[in-house]
């Protein structure tokens, strides 16, 4: 079988979805140069870091996290470049793995019933063909050995792209487009809510606005990037 795959990687050879070069056999996704390329926060052990401090007076949210920072032209854009637009969901297994990995190491990791991703709407969802939050959170899932949950939260309405507004366009760009099909699911629970990059937490405070309807519901927040 080893033989095999090995002829197979001869002809198709795995490369790296940011610099493409040939992924080494112990490698996955992403080349080791790259990796440490990556603007690590090292939040998940850090009491008070900035994404908690983001929520300050605007959320109330048990623990927060990010796996990296985004920086424009880095490799960071370019992980989420691929995977949001270019189909490459293996970055999302491999940060969901990284990020469960993490989540196990760490004394500051609450403990969590259900993770659930930030929706896409129906139409984006159609056009992209698929939520670049899946793979992530279903690795995380895996990992933590906790209930992935998608459809629960869902988005109303598409919303434009962004990418190009300030704070206060953002906030008012997503409040009331997210929706809770059953409110009382949520009652008595954690809930890891996932997204993909934190910008001004517009979205996530948003969708977590809806959650924090249910009854004695704790909210916490992980995201693949962080922007400063």
């Amino acid at each position: 079988m080893q033989f095999f795959r090995d002829i197979y990687y001869l002809f198709f050879p795995k490369v790296c979805v940011c610099c493409l070069e040939q992924l080494m056999q112990n490698e996955l996704t992403l080349c080791l140069n790259c990796r440490f390329e990556l603007p690590l926060t090292s939040f998940v052990n850090e009491e008070n870091n900035k994404v908690e401090k983001a929520f300050y007076g605007r959320l109330p949210i048990n623990f927060g996290t990010a796996l990296f920072y985004y920086k424009t032209k880095g490799v960071s854009q370019q992980l989420i470049y691929q995977l949001k637009y270019k189909g490459q969901q293996d970055v999302g297994t491999f940060l969901g793995n990284w990020m469960g990995e993490e989540f196990n190491n760490s004394k500051r990791f609450p403990k969590i019933d259900y993770i659930v991703p930030v929706p896409l709407h129906k139409n984006r969802l159609k056009k992209r063909g698929y939520n670049q939050l899946t793979k992530f959170g279903l690795c995380i899932s895996e990992k933590i050995n906790v209930p992935f949950i998608e459809g629960i939260l869902t988005r109303k309405s598409k919303t434009e792209t962004q990418t190009l507004k300030h704070r206060f366009e953002r906030w008012k760009n997503v409040q009331e487009i997210f929706h809770v099909n059953n409110l009382s699911f949520f009652d008595n629970k954690h809930i890891l809510l996932i997204d993909d990059v934190f910008t001004t937490g517009a979205t996530l405070e948003a969708c977590a606005m809806q959650i924090l309807k249910s009854n004695n519901v704790k909210i916490s927040i992980a995201t693949m990037a962080y922007t400063e």
